[in-house]
């Protein structure tokens, strides 16, 4: 019974973990719509640290919903490759041309 309740309290840990990372997404500049939005990954070290940090940055889309371009345009660098990594991941409705979106990503510990 002892050892259900710390695996449950492990579970929950990650959990709040995977919940301290937050997208919060402007939309892209044709209304597309997101159709998969990967969460960055909280790096050990910010988290073994407990750091808190922002990434904001600018999307180009590719007409067929890939993000084709990521430009950083400020952040903690200890979150910046989790969230291009995270990026690389996301799909987007596709278009007949290219657009861009703003992003910011708030990471929490």
């Amino acid at each position: 019974m002892r050892q259900s309740i710390q695996t449950g309290r492990r579970s929950a840990a990650l959990g709040m973990l995977v919940l301290g990372v937050v997208a919060i997404t402007a939309s892209a500049q044709d209304g597309r719509k997101l159709i998969a939005q990967p969460v960055p990954a909280y790096p050990e070290i910010a988290r073994r640290a407990k750091l808190s940090g922002t990434v904001k940055v600018q999307v180009l889309i590719a007409p067929d919903g890939r993000v084709k371009d990521v430009k950083v345009i400020g952040g903690h660098p200890l979150f910046v490759d989790a969230t291009i990594e995270a990026l690389k991941k996301w799909k987007y409705m596709p278009s007949n041309a290219e657009a861009t979106a703003t992003l910011e990503f708030n990471f929490h510990p």
